[in-house]
């Protein structure tokens, strides 16, 4: 499938209406044919970590100035969420969330254990083109497919801290990420980290500037 093909089904999936798009925490039906997720015993950072790493353990980037300082937007409500419904309380994450729930991952996503989300930002997803379009807003197969493999490939299996973050990484989608940097700036590709480790109940987030579209 051309990379333009995947360009125009994941835009015109997003352009859809959607009746439940706002923030609530209702969960959607998965979708027919969901990608597994697997557990993994990838270790967390140690409660006796050194204070440069336990510096390292809290949220980082400038994208966080945004984040809300109380609520279930904030770093401490995303904490006792699953990833889905956590993301759902952050309205720079509306985008990523239609498309979830679109996609019928929604189950998929907050039944997972111990997983590491890239999440684009809306101004991410506005980045990509709308040519052709029109070629697929009618094929629902299509869109599915597009939008299951788009989301998946922005998941790896096990919660990586920023010390395990830089390396390959196998993604639910069976490709490869690989990510660059240390400390407070890294690369997932050609995206950015703009709010790193982001935690919720069972995923750690890295919210970042780009989509990371996979090879079909």
């Amino acid at each position: 499938m051309r990379k333009s093909t995947i360009i125009a089904g994941l835009t015109a999936t997003l352009l859809l209406p959607l009746a439940a798009c706002s923030s609530g925490t209702s969960a959607m039906p998965n979708s027919s044919a969901p990608m597994p997720m697997t557990s993994s015993s990838m270790p967390m950072t140690s409660t006796s970590a050194s204070p440069s790493d336990q510096a390292m353990m809290q949220p980082f980037g400038p994208a966080c100035a945004s984040v809300p300082t109380s609520g279930a937007g904030s770093f401490d409500g995303m904490s006792k969420d699953a990833v889905a419904t956590a993301a759902s309380n952050n309205p720079a994450l509306s985008t990523l969330v239609t498309a979830v729930k679109k996609a019928g991952l929604v189950d998929t996503l907050n039944n997972a254990t111990d997983i590491t989300v890239f999440a684009p930002t809306n101004d991410a997803f506005a980045k990509l083109p709308k040519k052709d379009l029109d070629a697929v807003l009618n094929d629902k197969a299509m869109l599915t497919k597009v939008l299951t493999k788009v989301l998946t490939n922005h998941v790896v299996a096990g919660r990586l801290d920023p010390m395990q973050l830089a390396g390959t990484h196998d993604t639910l989608a069976k490709t490869e990420l690989k990510v660059t940097g240390s400390g407070e700036d890294f690369m997932v590709g050609d995206a950015e980290v703009v709010c790193g480790n982001v935690q919720t109940m069972n995923a750690t987030v890295y919210i970042i500037d780009s989509v990371l579209l996979p090879k079909m």
